[in-house]
């Protein structure tokens, strides 16, 4: 008697793929993954909860191989990082609260406004940068933060690239700096969105595991991949698969 086979887990594992290739050449794999946990049946605070296995992985190994590579920013980014903690526990209990319809519309709002930024997001001249990360400057990003903990805990799609956009031109940090911070502000405040979802039964823990593997597959070989190369390519696949889902998610809940 033959034995059935759940696609659903190899569709994660491919998603999961995709989304690790394109967070280490591009950023927003969030944008795929999340959506096809919901289409896959999951509830939304589910998909939401279950999605964040593979973010807190992501971002905790890349933290960790960017230390040992001697790119070092504490205390700054211990600093944003617990402010971000703070605002991802406000931000993980509204999506946990929220509507199933209303959380996909808001969904499908993000995406389009992520593919935007990605789209238009201007170049930062390295040679400029003076790196501002003490004072005034310290105290502004601890409270944006804050702020962008929530969305964080909220909803996390898309949110690399508006912290690698705040970290350049606001803080002047180099693009690796820049990259070293947000995955250790990351992971901080995943964790604590991550207990938030645990508290509440909001994780399925077969699809997340299943979609970190993925992920964790897909980022090992775009490391190794010709990065200037492949980014536009790349980055036109995301908006194309991104414009679709998100037009899904909106007309088709």
């Amino acid at each position: 008697m033959p034995l059935d086979f759940d696609y659903n887990l190899l569709y994660l594992i491919v998603a999961g793929f995709v989304a690790g290739f394109i967070n280490t050449i591009a950023g927003g794999g969030s944008l795929i993954t999340l959506p096809v946990l919901i289409f896959l049946g999951l509830p939304p605070s589910i998909a939401n909860g279950t999605n964040r296995i593979g973010i807190f992985l992501q971002t905790f190994t890349g933290a960790v191989g960017y230390r040992s590579k001697g790119v070092k920013t504490f205390p700054f980014s211990i600093y944003c990082g617990v402010s971000a903690l703070i605002g991802s526990v406000i931000g993980a209990q509204i999506a946990i609260d929220i509507k199933g319809e209303t959380f996909n519309r808001i969904l499908a709002a993000v995406m389009i406004v992520v593919v935007l930024l990605i789209v238009l997001k201007p170049k930062v001249k390295v040679e400029s940068l003076i790196e501002k990360t003490t004072g005034k400057p310290l105290w502004i990003s601890i409270v944006i933060f804050f702020f962008l903990g929530i969305y964080g805990g909220f909803l996390n799609a898309g949110i690399g690239i508006i912290v690698l956009l705040f970290l350049t031109y606001f803080n002047k940090m180099s693009l690796i700096k820049a990259n070293a911070t947000k995955l250790t502000v990351a992971c901080i405040y995943t964790f604590a969105a991550i207990v938030m979802f645990i508290v509440n039964d909001k994780i399925n823990w077969t699809y997340g595991i299943l979609l970190a593997l993925g992920n964790m597959i897909g980022a090992w070989i775009s490391s190794r991949w010709a990065v200037k190369q492949g980014e536009f390519t790349v980055r036109i696949f995301l908006i194309v698969i991104v414009i679709a889902m998100a037009i899904r998610l909106w007309f088709f809940n």
